[in-house]
């Protein structure tokens, strides 16, 4: 018997071309593969079959020789196999699964079957036994093959024809440099890379050209079909396709020629930010997720249509820039800071920088500074979430002098620094002072709010109008206060900081201040533990985790959903901690403030310091409950219309401004909003962009931020979290947090897992694509601290859509 009759093999030649694509390839078993053309209708037969069908055939890419084994042919002769494998002389050997359920068109089977590298001939025999061992608990028609290990690799890792999760279309590169091979399937590493190419792309990283290449002539084979796609980069920058097999999408492909027109119209709106606008200093502008009133964070990345509208109206399109001027920054009335990018919410930079100046700066400094700003930015845009930390300098504190150091290597004067200074700190010390901070007004305008509130609820007027009443009074007593002690809350922040850059508190006192204040959120933990459930929900109950989502249950709406009435006497209620300055740390900080010319006392510093923080999260606490009862108000107008919550989640609030003041038809204006709504946000979930924009090229090709997580599925989950190691039976109904997105997890699977957080791994790894598989929501690769953060909590909700994790307990 030869060695053909046992195994496929696939020439050495397997190169760029050189067998015509109407040529059989070398047969498999009895069966010869033929190579239709344009269309490969076995791709789904075997993941061995595939490779073996396309070796030779490719023009972009080539594929290792390899020889497939018949699970039942190694079973009944493996000496003979074994010696026929032996006899390549291959001197470091992959030895692979290709069973009957893997790369099914319904299924990849991901990680379920082991494969080994890096296996030398002494080690063959075990390697190719654990293979095969890994598949007998499943019945079919099983094989294995073995490959040379593909050497003089510089960078390897999977890649997608279409984006998984929204199904727009995009090439997604998930890799890894180095010589390794399985880094990005198996999830362990923290330095893979992820990039977005779209197929209408006209530039890209140079070192993707080639896979990039390679996925448009596999798309071109396979035209129906999405791919998922092994490949490793040789040191010539020659490609190796080491595996190819049907994706499954669990969401529909948008038309790729209406796509493109949408990404279109978002590059056109970046592009036309690159010019100067009359009313604004800086040269151009450039565009972010996080760097102001944080949509992502607070929203989401892909928010419901209500959700969108009612932050814009609420904060982003007028009340921010009403609170600035307030308080002494410049005018930017009339500006909205948040762009809708086709659903995806993005803060203009050069808006927001300009609202950070102090109105009393000159106007030549201005344009230097915000020019100065926007450079920053974009030559560090891991920073693009905490501008105000490490860009932007918008109010006073004790180590400014040192901060604006930054100012002088750019280039400023000195002349310059000292004028801004200046004026940052008259600007503060209004904001600030004991007697006339503006801090105070805003405070006083939340018991209005309050009262109004009441007044509403209990008077006469329809649904429409309590919304709309409810809403407007929310943006001039709740809001806009809200921003405005949100203003002070941050000032308040940053002079704590800087007290502990100075050298008087320790991070340990900065900490325990911090402590002794009594937040809503302390006062709930200790209500909790001492009122009455019914009590409980009355001062807490109109709370949502997703503030502006309608199909987010408030706490008195779904009680147990959100807390354990059990544990309510587990603990007696802790008393917030006292803070005590030493005599010695008093008179530092009477001095550094005549330093500084802060013309306050010490207590009224400290009186500010805990009330600004206090009155941001209070502030919060009373808007939101005018804004929950619209909501609900809301939802229950709808249902009368025949709409539920989900269908009113795709509705503009603008709709409710329309009824009050006009005579439309009520259910027939509402139907096409949601009808709208729904048609924008099919388009906003195929629709994937960098969280910082700086070019119109990055609309089309980028590389998301190492440390952003990918969010797998479109789905939203809340659950109580749990670690690997609590059990199986203590997995059921849970979101796990695992280390790496490793296959060697696969069990959780069958666990009856509500979801799961990966601290490492990419958007292709096994656990990603088991996830998408399963329709299971999951976050790939949160990094260290999120990880951290989100260990500790109780309970999570995941967001895949609004890219979100939220603490809920």
């Amino acid at each position: 018997m030869t060695t053909t009759d046992i195994h496929t093999t696939v020439a050495e030649n397997g190169g760029h071309g050189q067998r015509r694509r109407d040529q059989a390839v070398t047969p498999v078993g009895n069966l010869t593969l033929p190579i239709p053309h344009p269309s490969f209708p076995w791709l789904a037969q075997s993941k061995a079959r595939t490779l073996a069908a396309l070796a030779g055939q490719l023009r972009n890419a080539t594929v290792p020789p390899l020889e497939i084994v018949p699970l039942g042919e190694w079973l009944r002769q493996p000496g003979q196999t074994l010696a026929a494998l032996k006899a390549r002389n291959w001197p470091l050997m992959a030895v692979r699964s290709s069973a009957a359920q893997e790369d099914a068109a319904d299924g990849s089977m991901a990680g379920a079957f082991l494969t080994r590298l890096h296996v030398r001939p002494q080690e063959l025999a075990d390697a190719c036994a654990e293979v095969v061992w890994s598949m007998t608990e499943h019945p079919g028609s099983h094989e294995f093959f073995v490959q040379p290990m593909v050497e003089d690799v510089v960078m390897a890792g999977v890649a997608f024809t279409c984006d998984p999760n929204g199904g727009g279309p995009y090439h997604v590169v998930n890799y890894s440099e180095g010589h390794r091979t399985d880094a990005v399937t198996g999830g362990d590493g923290d330095g893979l890379r992820t990039c977005y190419i779209h197929h209408a792309a006209h530039t890209m990283p140079a070192r993707l050209e080639g896979v990039a290449a390679l996925l448009r002539e596999l798309g071109e084979l396979f035209p129906d079909s999405p791919l998922d796609v092994e490949f490793a980069v040789r040191r010539d920058g020659s490609v190796v396709l080491l595996q190819v097999r049907p994706l499954v999408l669990r969401v529909p492909q948008p038309n790729p020629d209406e796509h493109a027109a949408w990404v279109e119209r978002i590059a056109a709106k970046v592009a036309g930010g690159q010019t100067r606008h009359p009313f604004l200093f800086g040269q151009r502008t450039v565009y972010g997720v996080m760097p102001d009133w944080n949509p992502a964070e607070i929203i989401g990345v892909r928010p419901r249509p209500l959700a969108l509208s009612l932050y814009k109206d609420l904060v982003t399109d007028a009340i921010w820039a009403y609170q600035r001027d307030n308080y002494g920054y410049r005018n930017l009335r009339s500006f909205p800071l948040l762009q809708n990018f086709q659903g995806v919410p993005f803060i203009d930079v050069r808006v927001s920088f300009n609202s950070f100046l102090p109105k009393d700066l000159p106007d030549e400094l201005a344009e230097r500074l915000t020019d100065h700003y926007l450079t920053t930015l974009v030559e560090h845009p891991a920073w693009h979430d905490k501008v105000e930390f490490d860009i932007v300098f918008s109010c006073y504190s004790f180590d400014l002098p040192e901060r604006l150091e930054r100012l002088r290597a750019a280039g400023f004067a000195q002349a310059e620094i000292d004028t801004l200074a200046d004026c940052l700190r008259r600007l503060t010390h209004r904001i600030i002072h004991h007697g006339q901070g503006l801090w105070r007004q805003d405070r006083a305008k939340l018991d209005v709010l309050a009262e109004r509130r009441r007044t509403i609820l209990d008077s006469d007027l329809d649904a429409p109008h309590k919304i709309y009443w409810l809403l407007e009074d929310c943006k001039r007593y709740g809001t806009l206060p809200f921003a405005g002690l949100a203003r002070a809350g941050f000032i308040a922040v940053q002079l704590l900081r800087s007290l502990v850059d100075v050298g008087i508190f320790t991070e340990a006192e900065r900490n325990q201040f911090m402590r002794s204040l009594e937040t809503v959120s302390g006062e709930m933990g200790r209500d909790f533990r001492r009122l009455s459930k019914a009590a409980f929900l009355e001062r807490y109950g109109h709370l949502r985790p997703g503030t502006y989502d309608i199909t987010s249950p408030r706490y008195d709406a779904a009680p147990d959903l959100y807390f354990d009435w059990s544990s309510q006497n587990d603990h007696p209620p802790e008393p917030a901690e006292p803070f005590c300055l030493s005599l010695e740390q008093f008179r530092r900080i009477e001095r550094l403030m005549a330093q500084h010319g802060l013309d306050d006392s010490l207590l009224g510093l400290f009186d500010f310091l805990k009330a600004a923080i206090e009155g941001r999260e209070y502030a919060k606490f009373v808007f939101t409950a005018n804004l929950s009862d619209a909501l609900e108000l809301f939802a229950q107008w709808g249902a009368e219309q025949d709409f539920d919550r989900e269908a009113l989640s795709f509705a503009d609030i603008g709709t409710v401004a329309r009824l009050v003041g006009g005579a439309d038809d009520a259910r027939d204006l509402l139907a096409r909003s949601i009808a709208s709504g729904r048609e924008r946000y099919a388009r906003t979930g195929s629709i994937v962009l960098p969280p910082l924009v700086t070019t119109p090229d990055e609309v089309w090709s980028f590389h998301l931020p190492t440390t952003a997580p990918n969010f797998i599925t479109q789905k939203r989950v809340s659950a109580p979290i749990a670690l690997t190691d609590a059990g199986r039976e203590a997995l059921r109904d849970r979101i796990v947090l695992i280390p790496a997105a490793d296959p060697g997890y696969d069990w959780l699977f069958t666990c009856g897992i509500a979801g799961f957080i990966t601290q490492y791994g990419g958007i292709n790894s096994h656990m990603a694509i088991r996830a998408q598989e399963l329709g299971l929501p999951a976050v790939i690769g949160c990094g260290e601290a999120h990880y951290q953060t989100w260990s500790r909590a109780h309970r999570l909700q995941i967001d895949c859509v609004g890219r979100q994790v939220t603490v809920l307990m």
